[in-house]
């Protein structure tokens, strides 16, 4: 109760450190009015059903179109930012949801338009592109559209599938229903060996106790759940995939993965290279797990002793301004223009720094093509913080460039691209903190840190990837999986990652059954693409390389104006080729190398 009692109002935080939402709209009345604006200008997109194939009319479309997505996403920034200042607010709450449900309406309004594009004959399209001035802007849209032309469906053929949408969909719905709702846990013992209820979200506090009884328990408690619900988790997974496999059928595509990739142009050859890359340098991984075992002094290292950190986590308190002043120390590589940038950002309110009463957990980026960027934290003077204010501004700083260089209609990056700039601002910071720390521990913790991000952004998401394809690949081959030859499959590559020195314990076979992202179709490996194209980047900013800066801040510049692969190849990043995944397993030899010396 105490803790809480801590806890201050919205109108106890000062003004500083709150997000200057009011310079979207000073109140609330004028968001009201262009929430009317907004409802009148929705019913005219459909008026330009059956005429796209004039371009005057495309160009219109576009026009009107752009108006409207502007002023949808404008006021859903201000009602969500507001709603999320504190959740208990029902008038904003409120605001939110009334935006929010009206998003269906505009989808629904211009629903006609991509049948009409694709049904249009390809040649007298692309010559009313060029035909028409101000139509040139658009080329790369309508090109990206008829790509999927061999993928898209008759008429007929795409109502039904949008019919059956909530019905493929079941199998995720059915496994958040049960893991978040009807599952429930055994009580385990924590450290003070008092009885507490286990659950999904409060496991990682048990798995990462100091007392290995804790974590055994929690661990062997969680799995043997799971293990109950078996039949039924191996059910939902493999019908959802089968479900996405179905779709991707009948799109005409050459496998599920290809139809995941293809639409953002993503070679299948970046997905298997990811995870051939990571096969091929196992013994990094094996490497740190034996350390580990050394570290913690163990006969034995266990699935349940991964997550226990091997470095105390330094009380160092770190006030707000101060992990101001350390971000800019740390990201001084990324230059002066960029610098300005972060220093606008902090002194013209992007950002909501504490915590309040009702506000909103984690941390997040945010914002709108005609709003500021906003990043929403709850800073709590940890060092952890100051990393999280360096990876959200990491966003919002790719989101002001990506506006301020493009044109509304190529200002959003893809998800392929989205944690690049959010993880070289890590891996800058991280690398200042280690060259510049002078206390053993504390540069010990930090070089940990790095290491602990690599291991699960890149080796853990590989694996989930790994998992992934092969169990796809042989339901697409009609083999059908039971659970226990999910739970074999998983307990293998768990025993290929880690190596000969860890014991498999059988209860992690079960670990695949509570991974959400496995219900959203070759998700995971883009965490461990974007961390490698981050540390690329990193890298050559860090040794100075000609034209480095300059080559990040063009792809920073360059939103959704083409193809992921693309944009981070013209920026000096291929990630078609193993290079950006190579040396960011060289960077993971390195710091344990570190640690080792710094251990001596």
């Amino acid at each position: 109760m105490k803790n809480e009692q801590k806890i201050k109002s919205r109108e106890e935080i000062e003004q500083n450190y709150k997000w200057q939402i009011n310079k979207i709209y000073k109140n609330d009345s004028l968001w009201e009015e262009d929430f009317s604006k907004l409802k009148n200008l929705v019913p005219k997109l459909s008026t330009y059903e059956g005429k796209l194939k004039h371009g005057e009319e495309l160009l219109s479309f576009f026009k009107l179109d752009e108006e409207i997505g502007r002023l949808a996403e404008k006021l859903h920034i201000y009602a969500h930012c507001r709603a999320d200042e504190d959740t208990s607010n029902t008038k904003y709450q409120s605001l939110w949801s009334k935006i929010v449900s009206f998003v269906p309406q505009i989808n629904g309004e211009k629903a006609f338009f991509l049948p009409e594009i694709l049904s249009l004959e390809e040649d007298h399209l692309l010559r009313e592109v060029k035909r028409v001035p101000g139509l040139e802007l658009y080329t790369f849209v309508v090109e990206n559209i008829l790509s999927l032309k061999p993928h898209t469906l008759s008429k007929g053929e795409e109502k039904i599938l949008a019919s059956v949408s909530d019905t493929l969909e079941a199998p995720a719905n059915i496994f958040n229903m049960l893991s978040n709702a009807d599952m429930t846990f055994p009580k385990v013992k924590d450290e003070e060996g008092e009885e507490v209820e286990l659950s999904d979200k409060n496991y990682s506090i048990y798995i990462t106790s100091k007392d290995r009884d804790v974590r055994r328990e929690a661990f062997k408690t969680l799995f043997s759940t799971y293990e109950k619900f078996k039949n039924t988790l191996a059910t939902s997974l493999t019908s959802s995939m089968k479900a996405f496999i179905f779709t991707s059928q009948m799109r005409g595509y050459s496998s599920s993965l290809e139809s995941s990739l293809k639409p953002n142009n993503i070679p299948v050859e970046v997905y298997h290279k990811t995870v051939e890359t990571i096969n091929n340098n196992l013994s990094a991984l094996h490497r740190y797990v034996s350390l580990k075992k050394k570290m913690l002094k163990l006969d034995e290292i266990h699935m349940y002793d991964l997550y226990v950190p091997i470095i105390d986590t330094p009380d160092i308190k770190v006030a707000y301004e101060e992990g101001v002043e350390l971000i800019r120390k740390g990201l001084a590589p990324l230059g002066k223009e960029y610098l300005s940038v972060f220093n606008e950002g902090i002194e013209e309110g992007w950002v909501d720094v504490y915590e309040n009463k009702g506000k909103r957990g984690g941390a997040y980026s945010t914002g709108s093509y005609d709003t500021m960027p906003y990043i929403l934290l709850n800073y709590h003077n940890k060092v952890n913080d100051v990393s999280t204010l360096a990876h959200e501004m990491g966003h919002s700083i790719h989101s002001y460039y990506s506006k301020t260089a493009q044109p509304y209609v190529y200002s959003n990056y893809t998800l392929f691209c989205a944690e690049v700039a959010s993880i070289t601002n890590e891996c800058i910071l991280i690398d200042y903190l280690i060259k510049n720390e002078k206390d053993k521990m504390k540069k010990l913790y930090f070089i940990n840190t790095e290491l602990e991000q690599i291991r699960t952004t890149v080796f853990r998401q590989v694996m989930f990837a790994e998992f992934e394809m092969l169990a796809q690949g042989k339901l697409e081959e009609g083999i059908p999986l039971t659970s226990e030859e999910l739970c074999d499959l998983w307990h293998n590559l768990n025993v290929k990652y880690f190596g000969p020195e860890m014991i498999v314990d059988k209860e992690i076979d079960m670990e695949w059954a509570r991974i959400p992202h496995f219900y959203y179709n070759f998700y995971v490996y883009q965490y461990a693409t974007g961390y490698a194209a981050a540390n690329s980047f990193a890298e050559k900013i860090l040794k100075g390389e000609e034209g480095a800066l300059e080559s990040y801040i063009s792809f920073l510049k360059s939103g959704g104006s083409d193809y992921p692969i693309n944009i981070l190849k013209k920026s000096g990043v291929d990630m078609t080729t193993s290079k950006p995944m190579e040396e960011t397993i060289k960077r993971f030899n390195e710091l344990l190398t570190m640690l080792e010396e710094n251990l001596r």
